[in-house]
């Protein structure tokens, strides 16, 4: 039989004149990109649990320019689809000298799968909405897509992959009825998600990186040490860690690496060259399921990532795999990764955007709850330790505000980025030999299921405007009920009451505040971060009940703090 693709193509990373492209296919294949203005790649596909892929490098890309492409498998034409009533998909590279090239980044999270297999009635997808937009107009292409977290849910399927799961229990698969343990299972997901006809023409022609939250694996994941203890104890968790890991590798995260980070990449290279990668994988998943303690300091396999867009500077962190959750040590970050962090915050850029699945500066009534919950958790009473660990589980109380150090931490790294100054890590030469500040910190993050913009005070002036931008979910939804509660989170009387509460329990109060100014939004949406110059503009853009898209927000910053 012919080889098909049965996702895909997915345009990741587009570096200079080089582009990756993603895609599974039916059968293995030799699989060739071929560009309308002569750039081409190839490679072969890989296997793994019996499935088969292929990331594929294009060079000799055109600077400054949009250029279709076809896929070929074993020399035959297979993309675009014949009879497609969708544009072609494109590659659009940035000029060669691309310092003063405006830099726009379309983000979101939290996407349950396509409307027609969605296991509930939800508002229209927004990232459909936004396909069909960029069909009619392509003028307002994005740089980059960014995915921040649940592009699928592991723990929440369709009724069609329920069935599926239900039929591999009856022959002897362990775990849930209606949730994902193995491989198999989770590819189920990436096929139902990543086939719907808008959103795989959107993936095929708009670059995209991604990092997981909790429902790619399962809700709360690694929300405590007493939450690993716990799932540890379920006899079908090691397997489902372990494939759940294993196929964020292979459909997300791998195609977050640059050419050269690609070449490097020693698992990589022994998964793309060793026929069958199932054992690879497998032991791969299962060895990176270890977040570092205090008392262990080996390396953890890094899930973060960063890249430059013109002036702008991208890090994208994981929030989830790699933390510290030792208590009395907890952190969002192990230590070699927030060094490598660090690292990355310091450079020549004009805008740092801090890619973070849980928002950093969330409504301040729930962050003084976090914050108290944390601490009670570890308390040296037993009951009361016992009493906040339940809360923890039952609210979801585990963003940053429930790392409270590594809360701190991020806090004071964006008040030194943005005081400047000659004995400051800022991140530019300027006149004088004096750092100069950037023009902007952006975190973009999801997870909370509502959108909204706020921007933190520091309690001085700061040359630098500090926003958090978030954005979700792109198709899911929160509870009527819930709504409400959310609202009043953000009420200044609510949050003196939650801090009442913190303060009791001995927490400090945090260095900084955060003003909302915009939402809260409960609808489906997407948003856009546009840097031009030294000037940033924030868009949350909502969808109607037909589906188009209309504006909810627009907040506009820049060194000045003029909006």
């Amino acid at each position: 039989m012919s080889a098909q693709i049965l996702i895909g193509p997915v345009l990741r990373r587009v570096t200079g004149d080089r582009a990756t492209i993603w895609l599974e296919t039916s059968e293995p294949a030799e699989v060739r990109i071929d560009v309308s203005g002569g750039a081409t790649g190839s490679a072969s596909t890989f296997s793994a649990y019996g499935h088969h892929y292929a990331l594929v490098v294009v060079t000799g890309l055109a600077p400054d320019a949009a250029q279709s492409y076809t896929v070929m498998l074993d020399d035959r034409a297979v993309w675009p689809a014949a009879g497609s009533p969708y544009p072609p998909s494109v590659i659009r590279t940035r000029a060669a000298d691309d310092s003063d090239q405006p830099v726009s980044l379309l983000f979101g999270s939290c996407r349950e799968a396509t409307p027609q297999a969605s296991r509930k009635r939800l508002p229209p997808d927004a990232l459909d909405a936004y396909a069909r937009r960029l069909m009619a107009d392509s003028r307002e292409r994005p740089d980059l897509l960014v995915l921040l977290g649940d592009q699928v849910y592991a723990d929440e399927t369709s009724a069609k992959v329920r069935r599926f799961i239900r039929h591999r229990r009856r022959n002897g698969h362990q775990g849930p009825d209606n949730q994902v343990v193995g491989f198999e299972e989770y590819t189920k997901l990436y096929l139902e998600s990543w086939r719907d006809p808008e959103v795989r023409w959107l993936l095929s022609t708009v670059p995209s990186v991604m990092i997981f939250d909790d429902h790619e694996l399962i809700d709360d994941w690694n929300t405590s040490a007493s939450w690993r203890a716990d799932m540890a104890r379920q006899p079908w968790w090691r397997e489902r860690i372990a494939a759940g890991l294993a196929s964020y590798w292979i459909y997300q995260h791998v195609g977050n690496l640059s050419p050269d980070e690609l070449a490097a990449d020693p698992l990589f290279g022994k998964v793309s060259t060793a026929g069958d990668a199932t054992d690879l994988m497998r032991d791969f998943g299962r060895r990176v399921d270890e977040p570092e303690s205090a008392e262990n300091t080996d390396q953890p396999y890094q899930w973060s990532f960063a890249l430059d867009l013109g002036r702008t500077r991208l890090v994208v962190l994981d929030n989830r795999c790699n933390r510290v959750l030792t208590p009395g040590a907890r952190a969002m970050l192990p230590p070699v990764e927030w060094d490598w962090f660090l690292d990355r915050a310091h450079g020549d850029y004009d805008h740092l955007v801090v890619g973070s699945s849980l928002p950093w500066l969330m409504p301040p009534a729930i962050h003084h709850l976090e914050a108290w919950n944390e601490r009670i958790a570890e308390s040296r009473h037993a009951r009361t330790a016992a009493f906040g660990e339940k809360v923890r589980r039952a609210f979801d109380l585990e963003h940053w505000a429930a790392f409270g150090k590594s809360f701190e931490a991020l806090g004071e790294l964006f008040r030194r980025l943005g005081e400047g100054g000659p004995d400051a890590p800022g991140h530019r030469v300027g006149a004088g030999g004096a750092y100069a500040a950037p023009a902007s910190i952006s975190v973009l993050s999801g997870d909370v299921h509502h959108s909204y913009v706020a921007r933190a005070d520091f309690g001085q002036p700061l040359a630098t405007p500090v926003m958090q931008l978030t954005c979700s979910p792109i198709h899911n939804q929160v509870p009527a009920p819930m709504r409400p509660l959310m609202r009043i989170s953000w009420s200044r009387a609510v949050a003196r009451l939650a801090r009442g509460l913190s303060k009791a329990a001995g927490v400090r109060k945090p260095a900084l505040r955060w003003k909302r100014l915009a939402g809260p939004y409960f609808g489906n949406a997407v948003a856009t971060l546009r840097l031009d110059g030294r000037t940033a503009t924030a868009r949350i853009e909502g969808t109607h009940k037909d589906g188009d898209l209309y504006d909810v927000a627009a907040v506009r910053y820049a060194p000045d703090g003029n909006r």
